[in-house]
């Protein structure tokens, strides 16, 4: 499952021209850099002539001084070869890691504005391959691609010159062997290009599997499925490997033929340029130089036939990082219609502020009456999830929702705080659609306490807080003490300061949902949204908990999500939600006297705790 994808062709020029706009705020070290391929080639030019001028002036004629000279500008065309490669390698690398740098962060600042619809429908295995493994690639097309390519033809144009100049005669018969060159080099890249799209395949299939089988570890110790699952990752890492061997195998023929190559075309030198030489038709000195020419000539070709690669590489894996950048955020602030992937990497994730011009209105300024009119939603296009459903909560009123499993009651929430848009229908605050509203202002006037607690590695206070300087140590304690998670915190062996690993393993579950309450009531929220909040914690916690929520929900507006009846039997309202509509609405006393579907959800719990 969830196989990479393999995109596009060898060479895109619409991809290219946007890699390449990433060059853009770089442009003065990529000119430092082409300077000093440019030169870093002409001195490669050098060598072969200079002991052209020796062997046909220097070493006849008997002239030490001038071999003197010959062999100190050798030494300075040998240490500017060496200066010019290394400012370009720094260059280039120092640019690679900046830019590598640049398109992580515009990645991972448009994964945080996507809608959770996008990461329903795309596994976590995958968005992390983008973010590392495609980043890795175009660093490498960067540093040693782009501008190496011009470096080699440069070198390749400059020794074509330099042979032609020498004896043109002799030059076609170097070039004799080109066709032979571009029949092995088109064979080398029609394989090889196949071969990269089956490792990747197959790259993306052991990413997946393992990102499922190391989150799920627990459950496949349970069930004993070590060996099954080891044998499962045995045939899909041997797919691997063998593709790895394909492509071994074209590189295996691949640089031997072009060296077999190379010495044909210098054995045709030596033998037609010997016979030359032997007529004085030819100096010896320029056989020896078109020997060297030769042998250097052949090595741009090899490597750019091997930067083929990484350019195939970093087609795939632009296209699905642009794929990615190119996904609409289609929740927005204020309404707003979707921006392109260009505003989106020059903005922060929420840009719109409320404010006196009207950019987005604040739910802040009202007391917090929360409705739904006519909502309709389906996660799934032709399965409502919600059918017409309205209510209404009053600014301070505490309303619970009960219904059984896939009723909705979750939904609700997901759009109360627009992790999802309506279809049909709207929710208001204040009589305000929440769409018109600020995103940040909106989500940071709702507490949310969710069933499954997500811990991040840090410290019990910072879960508590968050990154969020503004809440003091104090706050955070006096959080710690309502929801009586000071009692557990104080036992630890740095209290506050103590380390949580990560999602929270060194913790109960228990634990983990005390702390979601400090979390929230750290916040101080004017809404506060309760999801199965004391489903995972016993009933001693639980009482202490109830306790400590009379506190917190007190002029708060507090929407409470449960399947135990007993913990919302004193709310204000409740609202039954059955197969996504709306069908019963009360008290709890008043509920039990209708004897409809929430007084058959109270009995079939009375009797399951009668029978325990």
């Amino acid at each position: 499952m969830h196989d990479e994808e393999v995109l596009g062709k060898a060479y895109d020029a619409r991809l290219m021209r946007r890699l390449l706009e990433y060059l853009r705020p770089y442009r003065r070290q990529v000119g430092v850099a082409i300077a000093a391929i440019i030169g870093h080639s002409i001195f490669e030019l050098a060598p072969p002539y200079l002991t052209k001028l020796v062997i046909d002036e220097y070493i006849p004629a008997g002239d030490l001084s001038g071999l003197g000279a010959v062999a100190v500008l050798f030494l300075v065309t040998l240490a500017g070869s060496f200066a010019l490669e290394y400012v370009q390698t720094w260059t280039m690398q120092m640019t690679g890691q900046r830019i590598m740098f640049d398109l992580r962060m515009q990645v991972y600042r448009h994964l945080q504005r996507l809608d959770l619809r996008y990461y329903d429908r795309n596994p976590v295995g995958r968005l992390m391959t983008r973010v590392t493994t495609d980043v890795d690639v175009l660093n490498e097309l960067f540093t040693s691609g782009v501008v190496s390519v011009f470096g080699d033809v440069f070198t390749l144009v400059g020794i074509m010159g330099v042979l032609i100049w020498l004896d043109w005669r002799l030059a076609l018969i170097a070039f004799s062997v080109l066709p032979l060159i571009a029949l092995i080099t088109q064979w080398f890249r029609r394989h090889v290009r196949d071969s990269y799209r089956t490792v990747r395949t197959w790259i993306a299939r052991i990413n997946a599997y393992l990102q499922e089988r190391i989150t799920g570890m627990a459950t496949v110790q349970l069930f004993r499925r070590e060996a099954r699952d080891f044998v499962e990752f045995d045939a899909i890492d041997r797919r691997h490997r063998d593709a790895n061997v394909d492509s071994i195998f074209y590189y295996a023929v691949f640089y031997p033929a072009i060296e077999l190559v190379s010495a044909l075309a210098v054995a045709l030198i030596i033998w037609i340029g010997g016979g030359w030489v032997l007529e004085n038709t030819l100096t010896l000195g320029s056989l020896v130089a078109f020997i060297m020419y030769a042998q250097r000539f052949f090595r741009p070709i090899q490597d750019m036939s091997e930067k083929f690669n990484v350019l195939q590489g970093a087609m795939a894996s632009s296209e699905r990082i642009f794929a990615l950048l190119d996904t609409p955020v289609e929740i927005v602030s204020g309404g707003s219609a979707p921006r392109n992937v260009d505003a989106a990497s020059r903005n922060p994730p929420y840009v719109r502020r409320p404010g006196p011009s009207g950019s987005g209105d604040s739910p802040a300024a009202g007391p917090g009456a929360i409705a739904f009119e006519n909502v309709t939603f389906a996660y799934v296009e032709g399965e409502p999830v919600l059918k017409d459903v309205s209510f209404r909560v009053e600014p301070g009123q505490r309303v619970a929702l009960v219904g059984a499993t896939g009723s909705g009651k979750t939904t609700i929430v997901n759009l109360l705080l627009r992790f999802y848009d309506v279809q049909q229908g709207r929710i208001t605050i204040d009589g305000v659609d929440i769409r018109q509203m600020d995103l940040r202002e909106l989500r940071s006037c709702v507490g949310l306490v969710l069933q499954d607690v997500h811990l991040f590695s840090g410290t019990i206070a910072g879960n508590i807080r968050l990154g969020n300087e503004d809440i003091s140590d104090e706050a955070v304690r006096r959080a710690a003490e309502a929801v009586h998670a000071a009692g557990f915190i104080d036992r630890l062996p740095q209290g506050m300061a103590t380390p949580v690993a990560e999602r929270g393993a060194t913790l109960s579950v228990g634990q983990k949902q005390l702390l979601s309450f400090a979390r929230a009531l750290a916040f101080d929220p004017r809404v506060l949204i309760l999801d199965e909040a004391t489903s995972s914690v016993d009933t001693e916690t639980e009482l202490l908990i109830r306790d400590a929520l009379k506190v917190v929900m007190h002029g708060r507006t507090t929407i409470a999500i449960a399947h135990r009846l007993s913990t919302i039997q004193d709310m204000d309202r409740i609202l039954v939600l059955h197969k996504g509509r709306l069908r019963e609405s009360g008290t709890h006393q008043e509920l039990l006297a209708q004897r409809g579907i929430y007084h058959r959800l109270y009995e079939l719990q009375f009797q399951d705790r009668s029978a325990a």
